[in-house]
């Protein structure tokens, strides 16, 4: 069942030097349910494909449809997790949460139900136990953590993640993949992510959008990870169908992508 469509979507940015075609020609539709990531090189144009899902930018041509409703702008139903945590500093966890459920259920539930919302969304990302401490005394991960539960509360139809773990050690990084992986079947959630680890989106992906080189950029191909549920990273590393989709994910970007740097 399609859930988002995006249909002939063009984008071009107006800069000093005259227009930017960031992407052209993008059609994609994705699955209620489904896990798909987006991957390419810097400057191909994901965090702007992203954003217009998100409803942050319009595009210069094209529509875009979540739930057969044109996406006009920001809504609840598409929740957006940056690589930066954006908490606000001054407030807890439980309050930087908080804030997002009552904007979203503040008219129509009262003080206890908002709580006990926010106290459901700390609980499933692990966070209970840090509920009353502030960004600043909390690690990373936890920050990253705290991120992904004020998007979860929302109750969001769409979680839009935007290199989420980007700036994480590795071992952090690989414990928060396992825990989304876990999240996204117990939520059921549709989930569009942006990414530039390989290993990350196969493991988590139903299917990996693969983008050519800006500027101009379009989808290159759409590769299918055929791999059953639950996923477990250990056991995956041998899996002949895992090391066939790395291999093919690796084939389009460093050889039929391949990335010149150009050098000042």
């Amino acid at each position: 069942m399609k859930y988002i469509e995006i249909q002939g979507v063009e984008q071009t940015f107006k800069t000093k030097k005259g227009n930017f075609p960031a992407l052209r020609d993008i059609n994609l539709t994705v699955a209620k349910g489904e896990f798909v990531t987006l991957i390419g090189h810097s400057g191909c144009g994901k965090s702007t494909l992203l954003n217009l899902i998100a409803g942050l930018t319009t595009p210069t041509s094209g529509v875009l449809l979540c739930a057969d409703r044109e996406i006009a702008g920001p809504g609840p139903e598409r929740a957006v997790v940056f690589q930066n945590h954006s908490l606000l500093p001054w407030l807890t966890c439980f309050e930087n949460v908080y804030l997002a459920v009552e904007r979203v259920f503040g008219a129509t539930e009262n003080k206890p139900q908002l709580k006990a919302r926010t106290e459901a969304a700390l609980a499933l990302v692990g966070l209970t136990p840090a509920a009353q401490k502030r960004p600043g005394e909390i690690s990373g991960g936890m920050k990253q953590r705290v991120g992904i539960a004020r998007a979860l509360s929302m109750e969001p139809k769409v979680l839009l993640m935007d290199e989420p773990f980007g700036a994480l050690d590795a071992l952090t990084r690989a414990k928060l993949q396992d825990e989304l992986l876990e999240i996204v079947a117990r939520t059921h959630s549709t989930v569009v992510m942006v990414t530039h680890d390989v290993d990350e989106a196969v493991l988590l992906s139903d299917r990996i959008v693969m983008l050519t080189n800006g500027p101009a950029a379009t989808i290159g191909e759409v590769l299918t990870v055929d791999l059953p549920r639950p996923r477990n990273r250990v056991a995956l590393a041998d899996d002949p169908h895992y090391q066939q989709a790395r291999k093919a994910v690796i084939d389009f970007l460093y050889t039929r992508q391949a990335h010149v740097e150009k050098v000042a």
